[in-house]
Parts: structure tokens; C-alpha cells; sequence
């Protein structure tokens, strides 16, 4: 399964062979089978392509060993975290890669990448990853963190699942899962994401339409911190949108650690609004847990307290 390199169109057919081609070691590790879904650039993906991945693995569960998800660089997090929510109980490794240099460059990424995904998709994994630069991680904890480099992701709370060198270094383990494998799809987007800076003018937000809004994800500063005070002060804008029934969420700018909303004063004082913390979730995994729970939920109250729980690895318990 495939989505396209920024600005190289490919034939679907044609595609599959060139790949094999240019990388015949792929042959040595598994028999592999490619079904060509969708050719896009990442940041045209959006949830509907979420549900056409997952309903393609569910389709092709039983066929396969592993999965393994080419996808481009920019918003392969958010891709691999909305899949960690929709996959319920999954026993097979479900593997994003992709590279920063297409493949049809001498200097490519993409070769290693693919191989070590290829590799890791043949292993007792259980869970969606992301394997780039000789390392695998967790999905829904994994955020790009460079725009040039080779090493271009991380998991700033969390270790890596394995690291690749002469050999496989693996740091997860396999634990038995209740329930037979299924999907549950489907992701609202009514929802926006806050960033809170310095000077944000308060007047546009008080005028704003939140009548078909049911969540905001508050990019905070710190451990859960914003402007209280004088003008610039969100508590107003929040406790209207509390009284409208929008459910707050905060997580921060910061990529390590948690949100802790009751460190500081002005943590407490958004507390006083109904929100709740994404702890130390990344932001890729709040929004997309978020976009999945208000789909699958109408209660606010269902949604909160099961956006603070562990669903799928995203968060530390």
C-alpha cells in the first residue's frame, strides 16, 4: 500500500514492478504482494484515506504475515496514529516507512528503509509503527521532527520498539490479546487545534463560531500553561466554550514529557474549565484519538474519560 512522492506521478501498475526492481533484496526476506491503494501526496491525506487503509488490512488480514505502508513524510504520524485507534486487536506488524530522498536518487534513504520495514513486517510485531533511519517506532508516539535529515522521526516519550543495526535490537514484547481482530473506522472532524502564542488576539476567538464545534486540542505552552491575564487572558474563550458543551483538551508545545495541569497557576485556572490533559500523548495521537472517539461517541462525558485512558499505547498509564 502506497501513497506517492511529493511531485512524481506513478502508474499503479508499472509502479509495483519498478519497486521490486530497484530493490530486489526485498525478495530475500519475504514474499511480498503490493496493492497499489492510493498514489498522493501526504498532505493531501486526510481521514477518509485513514479508512481505506484500515479497511484494506482488515480485508487482506488473514492473507499476510505483516503489512507494510509506504507513505510520505509529512503526515505519516498523524496516518499511523488514526490507524493504531481504527486496527482493534491486532497480532501483525503494520509497518510505515517512507524517505526523505525518492527512491529514484542515487543518494535515497528509501532502499534501507523499505528493507529494514520489509524485515520488521516478518517479525512477531503487534502494533503499528513507524521504521525509518534504522529504528522502529511506536506509531502513535512518533512526530516528525526534521525536515531534511535521514533520522527524521522520533518518540520523544517513549523508546524505540527496536533499533536496526548488524542486528535487531528489539525492545518490545509480545502479550497476549483478548478478542479477535476487527476494525472500527470513522473520524470526526469537528474539531480545531489551538495554538496559543504570545499576543493571540482573544477578539477573534470570542467571535467565533463554535455552534457545530464539539472539541478543541489547546496547544499550551509547558506543562499546560496560557495567557490568563489582561486581553491576551483565553479563560474567557474557554468557559465559553465550556458552557457551549466543547470538549478541552491540552497538550503542549513542548515534545517531551507530560501535561500536568495542576503544576502552575495558570494550569489550575484551565482546569476550572472542564479541560482535561492529553498527559504526554503526542499531537498527531490527541487529534487523531480525538477525531476516532467523536465518531464513535455522542456522550461528552464517554469521550473524556476515555480520551485520558490508554487505548492503544499512546499515552503512559
Amino acid at each position: 500500500m502506497s501513497a506517492k512522492g511529493a511531485g512524481v506521478e506513478l502508474d499503479p501498475d508499472a509502479w509495483a514492478g519498478t519497486l521490486t526492481q530497484r530493490v530486489p533484496q526485498l525478495g530475500e526476506l519475504a514474499k511480498i504482494t503490493t496493492i497499489p491503494l492510493f498514489f498522493e501526496d501526504s498532505s493531501d491525506l486526510n481521514h477518509t484515506h485513514w479508512i481505506k487503509l484500515a479497511e484494506c488490512i482488515h480485508q487482506h488480514y488473514h492473507a499476510f504475515d505483516g503489512f507494510v505502508i509506504l507513505h510520505g513524510t509529512d503526515t505519516m504520524a498523524f496516518t499511523a496514529s488514526a490507524l493504531s485507534f481504527s486496527l482493534q486487536n491486532l497480532r501483525k506488524p503494520v509497518v510505515f516507512t517512507g524517505s526523505q530522498v525518492p527512491l529514484s536518487s542515487i543518494r535515497s534513504d528509501a532502499r534501507r528503509n523499505l528493507i529494514n520495514s520489509v524485515e520488521m513486517a516478518t517479525k512477531d510485531l503487534q502494533e503499528v509503527a513507524i521504521c525509518f533511519n534504522d529504528h522502529v517506532y511506536r506509531g502513535n508516539r512518533c512526530t516528525k521532527l526534521s525536515i531534511n535529515d535521514f533520522d527524521a522521526f522520533g518518540s520523544p516519550n517513549y523508546p524505540p520498539l527496536a533499533v536496526i543495526g548488524l542486528d535487531i535490537k528489539s525492545n518490545y514484547m509480545k502479550s497476549p490479546i483478548a478478542g479477535s481482530f476487527d476494525i472500527r473506522t470513522g473520524f470526526s472532524n469537528e474539531l480545531v487545534v489551538l495554538t496559543v502564542f504570545p499576543s493571540l488576539n482573544t477578539d477573534f476567538l470570542m467571535n467565533l463560531d463554535i455552534s457545530k464545534l464539539r472539541a478543541i486540542i489547546v496547544r499550551s505552552f509547558g506543562s499546560g500553561n496560557i495567557p490568563t491575564k489582561g486581553e491576551y487572558g483565553l479563560l474567557p474563550f474557554l468557559e465559553r466554550c465550556r458552557d457551549h458543551g466543547v470538549i478541552l483538551a491540552v497538550v503542549s508545545q513542548a515534545d517531551h514529557d507530560e501535561v500536568k495541569l495542576n503544576t502552575y497557576p495558570a494550569g489550575r485556572a484551565i482546569l476550572k474549565t472542564g479541560a482535561i490533559s492529553c498527559k504526554d500523548m503526542t499531537l498527531e495521537a490527541s487529534l487523531t484519538k480525538m477525531m476516532w472517539l467523536l465518531h464513535q461517541h455522542d456522550d461528552k462525558a464517554t469521550i473524556e474519560t476515555a480520551f485520558t485512558r490508554n487505548l492503544a499505547g499512546e499515552l503512559t498509564a
